[in-house]
Parts: C-alpha cells; sequence; structure tokens
C-alpha cells in the first residue's frame, strides 16, 4: 500500500549535517502536527477520498480515547468475501506473478528499476535486485496469489504490481496476524489510470480469502493515519562519491579532505568475538531478537524459522553479525542490514548508489554504540557508499555520535483495519519494512 510517487523516507541527506538547525524538531512528527496538516489539506479541497472509505484510523478521531484498541471492522464469513477479483479497465488484466519464474522475476525487476519510488528531485530510484525480491517475497508460508501484477491485455507488458507477505505482529500483548503490503508500483504512464485503489483492494480482498483481516505499510506520504511517523538518518562511507552525484553535500567551512577524514572508519570491527551470523546460530539470535523486541509496542513476533529466513546472511541482500563472547561462547548481541541500491539518474559518472539500511540491532552486553560502529566498518569494507538507519527502537541515541545526519524525508507507518490508542514514539517501534 506504499504511494510510489514519494521516496519512503528520504533518497537524500540534509545539506549541512553539522548545523544545529539540522536537528529536527520533534514535534513536526507527532499525530496533532499531522492532522493539523491533514485539517489544513482539507480546507484546501484536498481529501484522501479512497482511504476515507477503509477501515483505518480515521484523522477526525485522533485523540478520541474512547475508541478502543483493535480491530477497527469484526472479521467477514469467509463465504461472504468476494470470489472474483476487481474489475480492472478493459483493457488491462490481473496475473499472478510467479517469483521463481526467472522471465517473471525479470519483469518484475525492469518494472520496479524503471517506476518504483523516486527522491522529489528524480536524482535517485530505488533499484531492488531480483535476489532481494526472491528474499522480500517468498518468507515462510508466503501465498503467491499475494503477489499481484496487472499485465496491458494486449501487448502481455507488465504495468503494475502490488504484494502481501504473511506475518505475525505483536501490538503490545496481542499477537495479530497480518500482512505485510508492499511493491505498490504502476508504470508512470499510467498513473492517471487509477489503477492503485483497484490494487489495493483486489490485495486486500486476497488476504482475506486467508482469513488474515490486518496489515502492515509504510508511505512517505501522510493518509489516514499513521501509527507512528519515523526519521530516515544517514551515514556517509564513500562521502566524495555521495557529494560527486548530489546525495550530500559539503558542509560549510569544510573541505573534501577533511571530510573524507571526519566519515574514516577503521579497518576492522574492535570487538572481540564480533563475526558473521551462521545457521548454527539461529536457536540463539531467535531467543536474543524475540527478548528484545518484546519491549516494543509494536513488533514482529519472529520464531525461527523466520530468523532463518529473514537474518541469516545471503551476499547483496541480507548481512548479518553477532557477537560470540570468547570465553563462554554465549551469542550476546546481534546486527544486521539489508541491501538496496539505487540508481544515480542523469550523472555521468556514477549509475548506481550502494546503500545499506539498518535492520535488526540487539545490543546486551556491547554498547549499541561500539556494535553499531563495527556494523559501519564491516559495510564500508563491503564497500557501500552510505548506511541508512530509521529512529526505531534504539536506534536514535547512537546516531548524531556516529555522524548521522537526518534525511529529507519522512517514513510514515500504518496499519490496516487495527487502531493503536495513541501514535507511537519511533523509539516504541520494534518493525522494520523492507
Amino acid at each position: 500500500m506504499e504511494d510510489n510517487s514519494s521516496q519512503p523516507g528520504s533518497a537524500k541527506e540534509n545539506s549541512d549535517q553539522n548545523s544545529e538547525g539540522n536537528s529536527l524538531n520533534k514535534d513536526d512528527s507527532s499525530l496533532e502536527t499531522l492532522v493539523r496538516k491533514f485539517q489544513d489539506t482539507v480546507s484546501l479541497g484536498k481529501k484522501h477520498k479512497f482511504w476515507e472509505t477503509q477501515p483505518v484510523g480515521q484523522f477526525k478521531d485522533a485523540g478520541d480515547t474512547s475508541l478502543p484498541e483493535g480491530p477497527i471492522e469484526p472479521p467477514t464469513p469467509l463465504s461472504e468475501v468476494k470470489q472474483e477479483p476487481y474489475n480492472l479497465p478493459s483493457q488491462y488484466e490481473w496475473t499472478t506473478c510467479d517469483m521463481d519464474s526467472e522471465e517473471t522475476c525479470n519483469e518484475v525487476y525492469n518494472l520496479l528499476k524503471n517506476n518504483y519510488v523516486e527522491d522529489d528531485e528524480n536524482m535517485f530510484r530505488f533499484n531492488y535486485s531480483k535476489e532481494f525480491l526472491r528474499w522480500a517475497l517468498r518468507p515462510p508460508g508466503f501465498y503467491r496469489g499475494w503477489h499481484i501484477g496487472v499485465r496491458a491485455k494486449t501487448s502481455k507488458k507488465l504495468v503494475a504490481f502490488i504484494t502481501g507477505v504473511p506475518a505475525r505482529i505483536r501490538v503490545r500483548d496481542e499477537v495479530v496476524k497480518m500482512a505485510e503490503i508492499n511493491f505498490l508500483c504502476v508504470h508512470k504512464k499510467l498513473r492517471t489510470k487509477r489503477l492503485a485503489p483497484v490494487m489495493i483492494k483486489e490485495v486486500t480482498r486476497r488476504v482475506h480469502l486467508e482469513n488474515i483481516w490486518q496489515a502492515a505499510y509504510t508511505a512517505g506520504v501522510v493518509l489516514p493515519t499513521p501509527i507512528t511517523t519515523c526519521q530516515y538518518w544517514h551515514r556517509s562511507l564513500n562521502p566524495k562519491k555521495l557529494i560527486d552525484v548530489g546525495f550530500s553535500r559539503l558542509g560549510a567551512r569544510m573541505t573534501m579532505n577533511r571530510t573524507i577524514k571526519l566519515y574514516k572508519l577503521p579497518d576492522s570491527p574492535a570487538t572481540p568475538g564480533f563475526r558473521k551470523m551462521e545457521p548454527c546460530d539461529v536457536p540463539a539470535v531467535t531467543r536474543l531478537l524475540r527478548n528484545y523486541l518484546s519491549q516494543f509496542v509494536v513488533a514482529p513476533d519472529f520464531d525461527e524459522s523466520d530468523v532463518e529466513h529473514w537474518l541469516l546472511p545471503t551476499e547483496d541482500v541480507v548481512d548479518s553479525y553477532l557477537v560470540e563472547s570468547p570465553e563462554t561462547h554465549e551469542i550476546t548481541d546481534f546486527c544486521s542490514f539489508y541491501t538496496l541500491p539505487s540508481s544515480i539518474l542523469g550523472n555521468q559518472n556514477y549509475s548506481s548508489l550502494k546503500a545499506a539500511y539498518s535492520y535488526y540491532n540487539v545490543s546486551t552486553k556491547t554498547p549499541l554504540l561500539q556494535l553499531m560502529n563495527d556494523t559501519l566498518i564491516v559495510a564500508k569494507q563491503k564497500n557501500f557508499d552510505v548506511f541508512n538507519a530509521l529512529d526505531v527502537m534504539h536506534n536514535e541515541s547512537v546516531l548524531k555520535e556516529l555522524k548521522f545526519g537526518p534525511g529529507d524525508g519522512q517514513l510514515h507507518y500504518y496499519l490496516y483495519n487495527y487502531r493503536t490508542q495513541s501514535a507511537l514514539k519511533p523509539s516504541e517501534l520494534g518493525l522494520v519494512l523492507l
């Protein structure tokens, strides 16, 4: 259910990381501010016609503590769920995208590569690899029918795409079966055809057929109503390239040499016992992660098969490291990041920006600052240009000290057909969606 016209979070860094004026006013992302902004747009005649018909938190209800937390609408009897797909405009047809098929995977990759999320200035566009897409869309228990494409009837060309994958997400004490909705993408030439609402309704229908009534999704734009709003932060690993391509700018009173020196990292991790995660570590990492995530209001409910799928290292997809105590051989700490490059548009010297995104990190014995610094070091060793992190979980406590700077956009988290009593702080969220 992601809006593909706006970069989730941000593609770019704010220009002057070292200025005090760069720190975000926390109130800017509060629900009250969002509601005010929304009410201002409504007075200008802008409404979310589609979302106002859906079982999602509505801006008019914000702050109403009499509304109970939990499902907004009860489940429908399965026999009453619409059995036939929704109607598309006559020149288009539904298709199920088999990500095991090399040909189909290529089609999906090319559609997203050329039409998916760009930054506001059209300088960068996400470029998810085929390996990443297969990983993201085939977790344990996935439904092939939730990988939905739209084809032009005559040419059979894939022109739109939306996906869901099953997940168990805990909201406070309730573990809820949900779909995580992602990769909503419509070909640039078809943006006026109103395909997106039909695609959202169709993926919702297919999710309902599996007796699942809730979903989680993110967007770079404000819709009714975020459960929280997060900020992307960026840490330069290859500052010269980032400045050359316009991702970041030279700070005031800074030379290129001083900037390179500022972001220089040690050659190897500092923590004794810091090593790559292996298959035999899955049970220990699962225990560590479950215990850590239990403190957050909204977080995934991972079991060993989830950890094996989402966190075992896969080259150019996901990297995971842990700290094994040299004395006791206990696994005490864990860190991970996924690989999501962006195409660099219109630059003669560079075509790709190699970006790492912070995933799940657990610090028990090693201070989070040290653990994250070691993570930056291994990312630099793997030739990443930039390391991105959201201010979720405990991340915000170490970002400034690690020389991250705030990005120029925000990422809004949403739940479908599930109301939270109040908006969350980013630090109360334990969920990272790809």
